[in-house]
């Protein structure tokens, strides 16, 4: 009688400690992108599939509904991925010119309107920035190369992570047979990572969209009503929304690149702009606690914690992915009564 109790909790322990030895091969492999896509699209899947799969009977009909939903979904974020793409080669063009015509005249102008002490530290002209800009390309070429090698490796991944995620998202809508007991613990287990996932990303989209609506409102209707336009302003709205999408700092980052724009036009320009976003970021902290805090019960430190370790250990990848593996934790110490 006390051996399946016992066995029960060694099949649990192992369930933990796979997902664990998976999601630091996640990100130890850089597969990052491969899982955020599949389990975008297993979430949107699993979300939408059942409207339709309550107009139809039978099992079959059900399946062919997620099938479709699948399909759709990936197609459409395919398309979105791609249109992303083509909106940044189109709005940035030439990387010489964007340098040149664009980012080193607005980095001139916002020199000017910095303070003395900080202008000492900054090169003594545009023609200095541009040598040492083009130093540095010079210097690390091998890195740009691989650099652009890596973008390539990303999207493929991506791609494949919405394949997967469609697939998974089908063989859930087919009728369940029976599995052992550790596949059961590991379905337990991806299914809280799922949930976390979920969480975390669409309250975090629900926010990215308020902040990208008002600072589009500021940049594209506030501004001009002065008479200010600032420039590479649909490249800061699409930015306001990408980076967003990362909790706390994510603000902090689109906060910076247009009070920088805005101190290209003037001093008065950039210190409103940063007046503005403070404001739009007091209400992002409110709407962060009000919606990610009440969605998996963590402070905003908490978050900014755990990326921080991430960030040290695994870099960039693992700022993006902080947030949610700390959520899943969360998740399966609440389930067990640790917290």
């Amino acid at each position: 009688m006390e051996a399946a109790p016992s066995r029960t909790h060694a099949v649990r322990i192992a369930s933990y400690i796979a997902a664990g030895l998976g999601l630091f091969l996640v990100l130890y492999l850089r597969l990052l992108p491969a899982l955020l896509a599949g389990l975008l699209v297993y979430e949107v899947v699993v979300s939408t599939a059942p409207l339709m799969g309550r107009k139809l009977s039978g099992d079959r009909a059900r399946v062919l509904a997620v099938a479709l939903v699948g399909v759709v979904v990936v197609g459409l974020l395919t398309l979105l991925i791609l249109g992303g793409i083509s909106f940044f080669r189109n709005e940035i063009g030439n990387p010489e010119d964007l340098w040149q015509n664009k980012l080193m005249p607005v980095v001139e102008r916002a020199r000017q309107q910095l303070p003395q002490a900080v202008v000492d530290r900054l090169p003594d002209s545009v023609d200095a920035l541009r040598i040492t800009a083009m130093d540095w390309m010079r210097s690390h070429a091998v890195t740009l190369q691989l650099a652009g090698k890596e973008a390539a490796r990303v999207l493929v991944h991506i791609i494949i992570g919405l394949v997967l995620g469609a697939i998974i998202a089908l063989s859930r809508a087919r009728p369940t047979h029976q599995i052992g007991p550790f596949a059961a613990e590991l379905s337990l287990r991806s299914a809280r990572l799922a949930d976390a996932f979920h969480n975390i990303v669409f309250a975090q989209i629900k926010i990215s969209l308020f902040n990208t609506l008002f600072t589009a409102i500021y940049l594209l209707c506030v501004l001009p009503l002065f008479g200010v336009h600032l420039p590479l302003t649909k490249t800061l709205i699409v930015i306001t929304f990408v980076v967003g999408l990362l909790p706390v700092i994510g603000n902090l980052l689109s906060n910076t690149a247009i009070t920088i724009v805005g101190l290209s036009v003037s001093l008065y320009v950039g210190l409103g702009a940063l007046a503005f976003l403070v404001v739009i970021h007091k209400f992002e902290y409110f709407l962060n606690a009000r919606i990610v805090g009440g969605q998996i019960r963590a402070r905003a430190w908490e978050l900014l914690v755990a990326m921080l370790l991430f960030e040290a250990a695994f870099g960039l990848p693992g700022v993006v992915a902080a947030p949610i593996f700390y959520a899943y934790l969360k998740a399966e110490l609440e389930a067990e009564r640790l917290i």
